[in-house]
């Protein structure tokens, strides 16, 4: 048959219209926009370095003019990148130091000492003119009194450093305590304290920990902390405003009173103070009594550590000021083109004790940094799949206090829609990437540190030096309540992770003191700001993934295998015991099964894709999707951890002696340890109830995964 040149022509036309009219309507993949937005055409470390420079001008602690400025700062950086933002306000119960002061009592013929309990600036110091500002060292939170007795030395303020003052026949009862700081959360080391029957604390920063080991110079010629350097903090046991234990702290809401707070158990009973290395070594030199072991004593040049009681006799006294004061959390959104009712929530937060470079505006630098990327990918045509929010905290310091106000706020609608919260709180204090999470973003974390050049080697990714020693890369987990990931994970139950660059404290010793100004951080944190770069290049490709992917990119095989590990360390800790730790590992069992399953259908739903299947495959995503998210929620007990009923994951959450720690199975290691001291049958029967309980909360998930009644 003959073919006309005309039908021919008109063909070839028309296939060329069609593939030119696919092209224009065919989107830029989202694999290029994310490319794009670890590339060093978007990235800028003058832009993060002229962020936390300013961030970092004035001291701005919670609740000062200092801090609403830098609130005022955050909205037009976002305003300025194209991100809607508003500030969401609460009237928290904050607390400030209204009087302080510490008299050390020599024997004769030694004169009494009175401490200043200030930390000194240095020649050339470019923020002495606003070093007055800087609020005086404290412990918030802190009971107002006076007391005066005996010093007794506990080492780090640990049960176990109790322990072993009852073997060595040392009694702290009546006596004010030294503690050095490290180890466990300062709270809990008060708290330990008043355990122990002590009427007062003082906490130091030893050398050996803070200064460089003693040896050689400090901050401004050396990273270390100055002999005048003070650690200020909170001493508050819970999370959020102590008022409003569980409900936002919003207008005139229902309010604890002072007595109510304190039956709570979150805050102190006895008065403390922090104090510097050079005044706790000047009353570690009125202390007699046994000398301390060696992993008790502290630097080379340091006095003999001793025991105690007495005979010098401190005279502590402190009284704080608590007022209402009005914080401010910062909200950036960028909405979601087709699932704006999700969301992937990044978070830091903006209040500090004094300049903060590294606690915590490194991380806010860095939230902006993500913000003026994501400003750009949008101009040029990117909008993300899920609804992805920027949120800069307030009052964190003092107790987590802005998220968790919000959160509690906004709980039911977070627990039906939060995909996943990233904070970055010091985000960079020096060399070394760290990360810690729940186990179903590990992989994710993975994948991003491949794609993203070490700062301190271009030559390879931050994968390769995170696993230099060729090794996996160590994640940490989620359980301590030191950040704001606490209301998201531990309360409501969304998976999380936490990034950070160099964050030991032999890294970054000015920790909450004086001296965490910017000087600091370009000196010695980042001195070409590469690493801000670098954490903003990871903490934003993870959350563009987790909010562009069409299948949420969780991987629940890891969570199987991370409990796996965690039952078998806790089988070593109960050994020659009589606990049935079967029903957590069958329930593992299941887990792991699900996972598999949901993984396969993952891979089934991706193979079957097409235009005509898109419809019903759309669906299927969607549910596919809610059970990857609402799995977390499944590790939450509505009965909470034993005497910490705030804390709802009963997979990661504090324990009840260190804020700080982070373990597996908090209930199970807390009853443990109960068990161990009491050595009833009672008190291992608690062990095995709550062994009980974690394997339920593993099969709701197991449930959730797979998606069907039972």
């Amino acid at each position: 048959m003959k073919i006309s040149t005309t039908t021919t022509t008109t063909t070839t036309l028309l296939v060329i219209a069609t593939s030119y009219l696919f092209l224009l309507i065919t989107p830029t993949p989202k694999s290029t926009y994310h490319s794009l937005f670890i590339s060093n055409s978007l990235s800028d470390n003058a832009s993060i370095s002229n962020h936390l420079k300013t961030l970092t001008r004035r001291p701005h602690v919670a609740g000062s003019q200092a801090n609403a400025e830098a609130a005022s700062y955050v909205v037009s950086v976002f305003t300025s990148s194209n991100i809607p933002s508003h500030i969401a306000s609460y009237e928290v119960a904050l607390t400030y130091p209204s009087s302080r002061s510490l008299v050390l009592t020599n024997p004769p013929p030694q004169p009494p000492a009175t401490f200043a309990l200030h930390q000194e600036t240095y020649e050339g110091d470019p923020y002495a003119d606003v070093a007055d500002e800087v609020v005086p060292t404290f412990h918030a939170y802190a009971k107002s009194g006076t007391v005066a007795a005996p010093v007794s030395y506990v080492n780090y303020g640990r049960v176990e450093d109790y322990l072993t003052l009852k073997e060595t026949g040392v009694n702290v009862s009546g006596t004010v305590v030294l503690a050095r700081y490290g180890k466990i959360y300062r709270g809990d080391i008060v708290r330990n304290a008043y355990d122990a029957g002590a009427v007062g604390v003082v906490i130091y920063s030893d050398r050996k920990d803070y200064g460089g080991g003693g040896e050689g110079g400090w901050f401004p010629e050396e990273r270390w902390l100055p002999p005048s350097g003070v650690q200020v903090g909170s001493v508050y046991g819970g999370s959020g405003d102590p008022t409003t234990p569980g409900w936002p702290s919003c207008g005139e809401c229902e309010r604890l009173n002072k007595d109510e707070v304190e039956k709570g158990g979150g805050v102190p009973l006895i008065p403390s103070l922090p104090v510097s290395a050079a005044d706790g070594e000047e009353i570690m030199r009125s202390v007699g009594g046994p000398v301390a072991e060696d992993d008790w004593q502290g630097s080379k040049d340091a006095p003999t550590y001793r025991l105690g009681p007495g005979p010098g006799i401190l005279n502590l006294s402190y009284k704080g000021q608590d007022v209402i004061a009005t914080i401010q959390n910062v909200i950036g959104v960028i909405e979601g083109a087709e699932e704006p009712d999700r969301f992937v929530i990044l978070g830091n937060h903006r209040d500090a004790w004094t300049f903060g470079a590294v606690d915590p505006n490194s991380g806010t630098a860095a939230l902006l940094e993500v913000a003026q990327r994501l400003g750009k990918l949008q101009k040029r045509g990117w909008r993300p799949r899920r609804t992805i929010l920027l949120c800069n905290w307030d009052a964190e310091e003092y107790g987590l206090i802005g998220s968790t106000e919000w959160v509690e706020e906004n709980r039911e609608i977070l627990a039906s829609r939060a995909v996943a919260y990233l904070n970055a709180d010091s985000a960079v204090g020096g060399s070394g990437f760290s990360a810690r999470a729940t186990p179903q973003l590990d992989e994710l974390i993975k994948r991003a540190t491949q794609q993203v050049k070490d700062p301190d080697n271009s030559s390879q990714s931050i994968y390769e030096s995170w696993t230099s020693s060729g090794s996996s890369p160590l994640f940490g987990r989620l359980g301590g309540g030191g950040s704001d990931h606490a209301s998201f994970l531990q309360h409501v139950g969304i998976p999380a992770a936490d990034i950070a660059f160099g964050g030991d404290i032999a890294g970054y010793p000015v920790y909450h003191s004086l001296y965490d100004d910017f000087v600091w951080m370009e000196k010695f944190g980042d001195p070409m700001f590469q690493r801000h770069v670098a954490a903003a290049s990871v903490w934003g490709l993870v959350a563009l993934w987790l909010a562009d992917e069409e299948i949420l990119p969780f991987d629940y095989l890891s969570y199987a295998k991370e409990l796996q590990l965690s039952v078998e360390k806790l089988e070593d800790e109960i050994s020659n015991k009589d606990i049935n730790l079967s029903p957590i590992f069958k329930s593992i069992k299941e887990l792991e099964k699900a996972a598999i399953k949901i993984n396969n259908h993952r891979k089934e739903i991706e193979a079957s894709k097409g235009w005509i299947t898109w419809q019903k495959d759309h669906l299927k995503v969607r549910e596919l999707n809610d059970r990857l998210m609402m799995a977390e929620r499944a590790f939450t007990d509505r009965d909470g951890l034993f005497g910490m009923s705030w804390y709802k994951h009963l997979i990661y959450g504090p324990s009840k002696h260190n804020d700080y720690g982070s373990q597996s199975f908090p209930g199970i290691y807390d009853a443990v340890k109960m068990a161990k001291n009491l050595h009833t049958a009672e008190s291992w029967h608690r062990v095995q109830h709550e062994i009980w309980r974690v394997s339920r909360v593993i099969k709701h998930a197991s449930l959730v995964l797979l998606g069907q009644l039972t």
